[in-house]
């Protein structure tokens, strides 16, 4: 099939490709959905935010300790089965969160017995999603021709944050008028969907690697060693890395919407959706108006905007100021992520993406869940609003320090 690198549809006309970002998009809503309504009942029995917190270092930790294998298993083994397994999983998981949460199970439960269980239900999630991540990442690179692999990371984050949009988004209401077991019920319904959207995928041929076999550990080795000296996928993941660890405010959203804007899981929902909002919208603008033009000059305005709009939101006590600036840092934040998807698609071979990927996917997709804990965890000692100035500030402080060590990088083009 033959397109044109100026065609913004160009990757949605490769079927498979569409298929497994629409995939990505209903397990990204299923998983937004849970993660909401799992905290916003948690913050209800506890009032503690440290409680939001332990939700993310309880995916995060498995996550982490498990990304690089799945990195290497990624790159030797069918991408497809091992999202399939790993979402099975995720599915498991997922009706084990409506056993427990049902109210007439959650009874026989403590405070405590119950936090440790969801906890431990959300961990081996985590667990799966370090395989599920660094498959389906480097599946997209095989799935459309190189000549397109900007615009194919255009529509994976626009489907990404469409997802990322309809989850928050819709989680407060179906909290509100349906409850807790209902909206469980839902979360299983996408992942189904998208399991049915996988397996109308096609078993992809595993890239033969030169040389030597290598074990495990050389392998993860080799994919860490090609990260720290490709400076533009170094500095890339630093500043994302930053940007969601300290500025991220997404998991103490419920603390705003009970205690300090006083508006309820309706207005936590319309919260948690507004940086998705930002973000697709201004990712659909990406397919006519590429920013891997001027890459580095726009990634770093992007995190500082980023960072800037965190500070806003920290000192206003508007609702819809809170929101706009919200929907800023997604806005800011989807020009990161499609200049970082397309420097992770054009820069590995096809033998390492994998490794590569599951590197980025380490200091990136599990910063969200660390990034969740240290917000939790900084509003507890800080106070709230505190942390959150203090991420902000420090969010721009690094973008400052990676600017004066990466002017090299702005003469790279990506397209």
């Amino acid at each position: 099939m033959k397109t044109s690198t100026n065609d913004p549809y160009a990757a949605l006309r490769y079927p498979e490709f569409v298929r497994l970002i629409s995939a990505n998009s209903m397990i990204t809503a299923a998983i937004m959905i849970q993660e909401v309504v799992i905290g916003y009942e948690l913050y209800k029995l506890t009032h503690d935010p440290l409680s939001l917190g332990f939700i993310g270092l309880a995916e995060a930790l498995p996550y982490i300790s498990i990304a690089l294998f799945g990195g290497h298993y990624a790159d030797r083994k069918d991408k497809r089965t091992i999202m399939q397994i790993s979402q099975s999983v995720i599915l498991c998981c997922s009706l084990a969160l409506i056993w427990v949460m049902y109210p007439a199970h959650r009874a026989e439960y403590s405070t405590t017995s119950l936090l440790l269980t969801v906890y431990g239900i959300l961990a081996a999630i985590g667990f799966a999603k370090g395989f599920y991540s660094p498959a389906s990442s480097s599946m997209k690179a095989f799935l459309t021709p190189r000549e397109v692999y900007s615009n194919a990371a255009t529509w994976s984050s626009t489907f990404w944050q469409t997802g990322a949009i309809a989850g928050p988004g819709i989680a407060g209401f179906l909290y509100a008028y349906i409850g807790l077991t209902n909206t469980l019920w839902v979360v299983v319904g996408l992942f189904i969907v998208s399991q049915i959207l996988l397996a109308l995928i096609k078993k992809k041929p595993i890239p033969e690697v030169a040389g030597p076999e290598i074990n495990v550990w050389q392998s993860i080795k080799e994919g860490i060693k090609f990260v720290y000296e490709k400076k533009i996928l170094f500095y890339a993941t630093s500043l994302d890395l930053a940007a969601v660890l300290f500025g991220g405010v997404i998991a103490i959203l419920p603390v705003f919407a009970e205690d300090i804007l006083k508006v309820g899981a309706e207005g936590l929902g319309i919260m948690r959706a507004a940086p998705s909002v930002g973000a697709v919208l201004t990712i659909f603008a990406t397919a006519y108006y590429t920013p891997t033009r001027n890459a580095w000059r726009n990634m770093l305005i992007a995190v500082a905007g980023f960072g800037v709009a965190t500070l806003v939101f920290a000192i206003s006590t508007n609702f819809w100021l809170s929101v706009f600036m919200l929907f800023l840092t997604g806005a800011f934040d989807a020009i990161s992520v499609v200049i970082r998807q397309t420097i992770l698609q054009v820069v590995p071979p096809d033998h390492m993406r994998g490794r590569v990927l599951s590197v980025n996917s380490v200091f990136i997709s599990s910063s969200n869940e660390i990034g969740a804990f240290e917000s939790g965890v900084a509003a507890k000692v800080f106070g709230t609003v505190p942390s959150v100035l203090i991420g902000g500030g420090l969010t721009m402080v690094i973008v400052t320090w990676v600017w004066l060590r990466s002017k090299e990088l702005f003469g790279i083009k990506l397209t």
